[in-house]
């Protein structure tokens, strides 16, 4: 634990971060090849709720009087109550690294924007399900297709994706805020699109040059994706996942799914991710997230991820010595 005045925003749940409506008439700037230029560093940050909460009820938009509401209560989660007390200020150090606080404000209640009612439509009867976690393991089969967490210590396959450094949790396509590394680079030239997540550098490349798709039977962990033009959105379409990883929110099996993704600058500053999930085999119906993407003037850095090289040797070590069995080769 260490002593912090950066209780912020962040520990603030709900609700701050997309603007209400895209101003029609905005005509985004054009590249060198009349291409809508949707270039540069976007973050992602956002502490509005994927569902919307109860109390809204069908109330999708804010009024200024709840605004301002939230905006008193995120100021005063800043103020040290008692600066007399230490221990007032105590948080632990990873808070310093987390990112829920958007860079606009929100009058949103949702980033679900399809169901209408801002809730996540019923999962399908028997689809599979699983959650990772921070604590304790949670039990399950192979393959973990969870990112956070694992099933066991037994090996490295039955820890999540994120702990062997295979995807992060906030970069699997589609990409949703998180606690932290929620920034995206977007790369453009004539026939090719890149998305550049930051959280475990995954990059796609993705064609929009009409070229047809990989074979059914080639999967791979963030799928196949093929852009084109609709007027001044870009839409990526994907499909050919793995069966290694979830469709979206703990359910289904990524090789059923069919992800677009829709890619709209609405201001010089502002670019709007709208993504929409359909796994018939997940879910009842299709859903659709709004993520609002802010335009960032700093550079991305290599997120060099070491779960992989020296969390998973620990967590299995450390597994081991619990177990009475751990011999250290080096004292032989």
């Amino acid at each position: 634990m260490q002593k912090s005045h950066l209780c912020l925003a962040v520990t603030f749940t709900v609700l701050t971060s997309i603007s209400q409506a895209a101003d029609d008439n905005y005509i985004a700037p054009r590249n060198e090849w009349g291409q809508p230029d949707l270039r540069g560093v976007w973050n992602f940050s956002s502490n509005t709720p994927l569902e919307r909460p109860a109390a809204f009820a069908e109330q999708e938009f804010l009024t200024a009087d709840q605004v301002a509401q939230l905006r008193a209560r995120a100021e005063s989660a800043t103020i040290d109550p008692d600066p007399d007390n230490p221990d007032d200020r105590l948080v632990g150090y990873n808070q310093f690294w987390v990112e829920g606080t958007p860079l606009s404000d929100n009058v949103r209640t949702s980033l679900i924007i399809d169901p209408p009612n801002g809730r996540m439509p019923a999962r399908v009867p028997g689809a599979p399900v699983a959650f990772g976690g921070l604590g304790p393991d949670t039990p399950g089969e192979l393959p973990v297709r969870f990112t956070v967490g694992g099933i066991g210590k037994d090996g490295p396959e039955q820890r999540g994706l994120s702990e062997r450094c295979l995807l992060g949790f906030n970069s699997v396509p589609p990409f949703m805020p998180s606690m932290y590394n929620n920034n995206v680079q977007l790369f453009q030239n004539e026939d090719h699109f890149v998305i550049f997540n930051e959280m475990i550098h995954e990059a796609r490349i993705v064609p929009i040059d009409g070229r047809p798709r990989l074979p059914e039977e080639v999967q791979q962990w963030t799928g196949d994706s093929r852009g084109y033009w609709d007027g001044d959105t870009l839409v990526v379409e994907t499909r050919n996942f793995t069966d290694k990883t979830q469709s979206f929110r703990g359910t289904g099996i990524s090789a059923n799914m069919h992800l677009i993704e829709r890619f709209t600058r609405v201001s010089d500053n502002e670019v709007h991710y709208v993504f929409t999930v359909n796994d018939p085999q997940a879910f009842v119906a299709p859903v659709t997230v709004l993520v609002p993407m802010l335009k960032m003037e700093e550079e991305l850095y290599e997120y060099a991820c070491h779960e992989g090289n020296y969390g998973m040797v620990n967590i299995l070590r450390g597994a081991r010595v619990e177990e009475g069995t751990y011999v250290d080769a080096g004292s032989n």
